[in-house]
């Protein structure tokens, strides 16, 4: 607890030692640019993202940079939409003393997909350890999520209705209430995720004491066995769940925007160091303290805006790379990474030229930069290049020490490894039990993908510079290396 005390403290400190230097400050016009309100939170395919769209080029545009897409600057990504209609649903919990509406997305939510029934309902049962029961013929199994969760397993129970798990607070990644929307995205052509076979509920634990009620049981009973690894009794909760759902299927398109600047090197300008963010965010979606907008500010307006700088920088500094670059700025990353999927699939560049990525997403400015955890950091030389670059600016390297979280896989650096193009990524690196950690958690917990991801949340100017010009040497040194990137003998990736 006094560890959580002195964190604001030390917070501020951080923010106000120094105010932000000249290039640090156009960096943030272009975070303003991209994330106020007037982009709506640049949801996939949205007026919103095609006005930011429009700015990222002529930004690129001035700095010199050529077309690299399809169409221009552009690259059409067609897409395919699934919305869960929550105007046109309902849910309920009924009980003999009556009945009670559920608010979609903020107490319950299923995921869209084609194949939704339009109607389920079934008695509530608490399966507990049990996995087969006579009494969850037609009901919807209840379950709580996290340690001992059986997810969609609870499924092979014979007829089943439903399955209806409470979310687990508990790890690094809090799970998102309210949630936003619910909407699936897939790639036009390639096969939409349906509906499976028994339909899955998320609930809101924040609510979990509601489902209980009259079953002689508690949440925190329950949470407290499974802490305990202890087994959980199986039990009926009296009330029905019932619920009448809809989803409209439409099909939309967005961008992603390619261009490139030319090597000066003859034997190496036909090679390519790719430097990629996303610009789409979440939108506008269910209201948080009355605010609707998920401005996405740091997730990921403001690493799009270090490309423009790294355009910038170089124009303005006259300075020729050997290798090209080509800016990838992609659409649909919170849909699925399928901005880089569709040019992993069809880059505008044969993908024997591109030999390195260097993607940004998950960074957050919040405290002192000191260290970097690099995800990919020991698969490919770049790692080396990396260390060596930190190695000069006093920035301390290490790998991810939460790879459960997957955030490799999470972000589109990994679109373009699955092709074969060496890649890495970065996030902003604390010790354990610090204050850095502590505040790194609760912009997880309070912020990430939240309209709390604003431009009135607190940032470390110093650290954003810091970052921006370790970038900016890194794609310097890619680009200015004898040798391409290559595979470390035993990455996974090698092959």
């Amino acid at each position: 607890m006094q560890l959580r005390r002195i964190v604001p403290a030390l917070l501020a400190c951080a923010l106000f030692a120094t105010e932000p230097d000249a290039q640090t400050r156009r960096w943030w016009s272009h975070v303003e640019a991209l994330a106020n309100d007037g982009m709506e939170g640049r949801d996939t395919g949205s007026e919103g993202y095609r006005k930011a769209a429009r700015y990222v080029v002529a930004q690129l545009e001035r700095a010199g940079l050529k077309p690299g897409g399809e169409n221009g600057w552009y690259q059409s990504v067609p897409m395919r939409k699934v919305e869960m209609r929550t105007d046109q649903s309902s849910v309920e919990l009924v009980r003999e003393a009556g009945v009670k509406k559920l608010e979609w997305l903020r107490q319950i939510t299923t995921a869209a997909r084609i194949g939704l029934p339009a109607r389920i309902e079934g008695r509530l049962v608490f399966a507990g350890n049990e996995t087969a029961s006579d009494d969850l013929e037609g009901a919807i199994m209840v379950q709580l999520g996290g340690a001992g969760t059986r997810g969609g397993r609870g499924a092979a129970s014979p007829g089943v209705a439903g399955i209806l798990t409470i979310d687990s607070t508990a790890g690094p990644e809090p799970p998102r209430w309210p949630v936003a929307y619910s909407t699936a995205f897939s790639l036009v052509g390639m096969p939409a995720r349906e509906a499976p076979p028994t339909v899955t509920f998320r609930f809101n634990p924040a609510f979990a004491d509601e489902l209980f009620q009259g079953s002689g049981h508690t949440y925190k009973e329950l949470l407290d066995l499974q802490a305990q690894r202890k087994p959980r009794p199986h039990f009926s909760i009296p009330a029905t769940l019932r619920a009448t759902m809809k989803v409209a299927i439409s099909e939309i398109q967005s961008d992603n925007i390619i261009a490139s600047l030319p090597g000066s090197d003859p034997a190496l300008a036909s090679e390519y160091v790719v430097v990629s963010a996303h610009l789409d965010g979440y939108g506008i979606g269910e209201p948080w303290n009355g605010d609707r907008i998920y401005n996405g500010a740091f997730d990921d307006a403001a690493y799009v805006a270090t490309l423009i700088e790294l355009a910038g920088n170089l124009q303005s500094a006259k300075k020729k790379l050997k290798r090209s670059l080509l800016f990838l700025i992609v659409t649909g990353e919170e849909k699925g990474l399928l901005g880089s999927q569709y040019f992993a699939a069809r880059p505008t560049i044969p993908k024997d030229r591109l030999v390195a990525n260097v993607n940004l997403d998950q960074l957050r400015p919040i405290f002192p930069l000191k260290t970097l955890t690099t995800l990919a950091v020991d698969e490919s030389t770049m790692g080396d290049t990396v260390r060596a670059v930190a190695e000069r600016m006093g920035i301390r390297i290490q790998p991810d020490p939460e790879p459960e979280r997957r955030l490799l896989t999470r972000s589109d650096r990994y679109s373009l490894m699955q092709i074969g193009v060496p890649a890495v990524g970065f996030i902003f690196g604390y010790e354990k039990g610090s204050p850095e950690e502590i505040i790194y958690r609760e912009w997880y917990a309070k912020r990430y993908h939240s309209p709390a991801d604003d431009l009135q949340q607190p940032w470390v100017p110093a650290a954003a510079a810091r970052f921006n010009e370790f970038f900016d040497r890194v794609v310097e040194a890619l680009a200015g290396a004898p040798e391409r990137p290559r595979w470390k003998p035993g990455s996974q990736f090698a092959k």
